[in-house]
């Protein structure tokens, strides 16, 4: 009997043993390897003359992006909003009392492109903002249901209440605008400043520095519409009727078909469609008879987006109205191609609409410019540059954060040595 309990022991014992080495052995296998970089294989590596840019002196360092699966893990239907704000790196807490202090909003129009909006509203993203997203009626299904997907994990960024099948120098450009202003004058978030973006614009200046710079002495309580009074050569676009063939292109009524003068003889101004806005200006634009009989008579010209915002911005009683500014407002960089050995040195991607589509070769200007937002990028063309502007202007954020850094902020790591960190930019970070 006493042998059988020995033996019967025994045999549990061995049991025991075996569990618990196949236990941990299974475990163990399950674990990713400490060692392993965050690099999956289909990763981009950054370019030579990007590695260059960002490094430095610093020549002999492995670069592990993090993040390059942007659009495949929007479209994923499984993935939770509990794990999409770290795995896509979003900023989760204010950096500064400062920016915490000045909350700004954003007006996002998009249409395609998918990974460059998810990239470009990380860059912009801090929790204390408010973005108004407006996707093109147009856009795919697909395209529209990843957006809403991303735009319900956060709080603070919603989609327009109202879409528009936005037209390539249409009024309907305009309206998207508009949509999203009526929703952001009745958000609770006490936001100071509204400024606009297309989906392939990109941030040149961190939260931080578009905070101080529009609490600079010089635009503190004025609107940013860069204009000037409407040249001859641009006349046609509101002395003649024009309209709008819906999702296709706008073109003349007919022969020869002119309009009237503007109401309450406004001087019609000529500029840029893009604006930074003070909120009191905004509710001007909402509710005075001016701007709304002033939007009325727009409804039958050519990109009247590039009229409306700057000439309603030199009426003088309008709430922070900047008369006779002229370009002034560092709002965007962008190379036209007729500004070619005259602003910039040529585009080193190429042009689409007179407009240059950024390769790695434009990033110095563009970071030498310093303007609020860089205009345009293509994820197809030219992909490195990207790349490299948005690690650039990652490293510039956190480093100028005044809290600690948070792993699931960083982008990319290096490994020097044994040891990994976020990477320091020498080149204006």
């Amino acid at each position: 009997m006493r042998q059988f309990e020995r033996k019967k022991r025994s045999f549990l014992l061995c049991l025991g043993m075996s569990v618990i080495v196949s236990s941990f052995i299974y475990l163990r296998s399950r674990m990713p390897a400490e060692t392993k970089p965050l690099q999956p294989p289909s990763c981009r590596p950054f370019s030579s003359e990007c590695k260059a840019f960002l490094l430095g002196k610093e020549k002999e360092v492995e670069w592990n992006r993090r993040d390059c699966q942007v659009e495949s893990y929007i479209l994923n239907s499984s993935v939770q909003c509990s794990s999409l704000t770290t795995d896509l790196h979003f900023i989760t807490r204010p950096l500064s009392r400062e920016e915490e202090d000045y909350p700004l909003a954003f007006i996002v129009t998009v249409h395609k492109e998918l990974e460059l909006f998810v990239r470009l509203l990380r860059a912009i993203y801090m929790p204390q903002n408010v973005y108004c997203i407006h996707v093109d009626t147009k856009a795919p299904w697909q395209y529209r249901a990843a957006v809403r997907k991303l735009v319900s994990c956060f709080q603070n960024i919603f989609l327009s209440s109202r879409s528009e099948t936005v037209t390539y120098a249409g009024f309907s450009r305009l309206q998207a605008d508009l949509n999203c202003m009526e929703d952001l004058a009745k958000s609770t978030v006490g936001w100071k400043k509204v400024m606009n973006l297309c989906g392939q614009d990109f941030p040149g200046k961190s939260n931080l520095e578009l905070v101080q710079y529009l609490q600079s002495k010089e635009w503190r309580d004025r609107n940013m519409t860069p204009g000037v009074k409407q040249p001859v050569t641009m006349s046609h676009r509101t002395q003649l009727q024009h309209k709008e063939i819906v999702g296709s292109h706008v073109a003349p009524k007919g022969p020869g078909l002119k309009k009237g003068p503007p109401p309450h003889n406004l001087q019609v101004y000529f500029g840029t469609a893009y604006f930074a806005l003070t909120r009191p200006f905004v509710d001007f634009v909402l509710e005075s008879p001016i701007a709304r009989d002033f939007l009325e008579w727009s409804k039958d010209t050519f990109s009247p987006d590039e009229h409306y915002w700057v000439t309603l911005n030199h009426i003088k009683d309008a709430p922070g109205s900047h008369i006779d500014g002229g370009w002034a407002g560092a709002i965007r960089s962008i190379k036209w191609r007729d500004q070619e050995r005259k602003t910039h040195n040529g585009c080193k991607g190429h042009y689409v609409r007179d407009i240059c589509v950024y390769g790695v070769g434009d990033l110095p200007w563009i970071i030498d410019r310093n303007s609020m937002f860089a205009n345009k990028f293509e994820r197809n063309t030219y992909p490195e540059a990207l790349d490299c502007l948005e690690q650039w202007h990652r490293n510039k954020v956190l480093d100028q954060a005044t809290v600690p850094i948070e792993p699931s902020w960083l982008l990319a790591t290096q490994r020097t040595s044994s040891r990994s960190r976020y990477i320091k930019s020498s080149a204006g970070a």
